[in-house]
């Protein structure tokens, strides 16, 4: 059965975003070995799943970085362009994007995804649909990129949780951009 993958920048105290989404908290300045580290994690999945919100920014991104022979990105790019991806909408009824297709039943999508075949899942999303995907007990791997910033307050992916989520630590690395990398496998009865 195929897993599903969280990957998410945070910060220090937890948030993945402003009180009003600001992303400004995140370091890009990523060092070989974080940009490797996420080149690896990238190669074990082959579906892409994401909220709206995110999607109509991330899409339309590497869509761009695909199409520009001048970004050092571009191999990236064309990955994440030519992956299929799974958007995840209540207003939405039809995909806008190519190599997308949007769904609204999270619960059952999400399992019926895990039982096909093929590589593993991926998730990037923002606060609402990364929680969502934890109150509903679907992501099996966490992988937190832990900012070197505390902002205060702002968005988290764990306060729906409807109880305690126990989590076992699988790998943890500091890189030299100050980025701590805390991978995690959700542990279940």
């Amino acid at each position: 059965m195929r897993i599903l993958k969280l990957q998410v920048q945070v910060t220090v105290d937890g948030r993945i975003a402003g009180p009003n989404g600001e992303m400004d908290f995140m370091t890009w300045d990523w060092d070989d070995e974080l940009k490797a580290y996420v080149e690896e994690l990238t190669a074990t999945v082959d579906t892409i799943l994401l909220g709206r919100k995110l999607a109509e920014g991330f899409i339309p991104y590497w869509a761009g970085v695909a199409e520009d022979p001048e970004n050092p990105e571009q191999a990236s790019g064309k990955q994440f362009t030519e992956m299929p991806k799974v958007v995840f909408s209540r207003t939405l009824d039809e995909s806008k994007w190519p190599n997308a297709v949007v769904a609204s039943d999270l619960a059952s999508e999400v399992t019926r995804l895990k039982q096909a075949r093929g590589k593993d899942l991926i998730a990037y999303g923002g606060a609402e649909f990364v929680s969502s995907l934890l109150r509903h007990q679907l992501i099996d791997e966490l992988h937190l990129l832990v900012n070197p910033v505390a902002i205060g307050e702002g968005m988290t992916i764990f306060e729906q949780l409807d109880g305690k989520q126990p989590l076992k630590l699988v790998r943890s690395k500091g890189f030299s951009c100050g980025i701590a990398l805390l991978n995690y496998r959700v542990e279940r009865e």
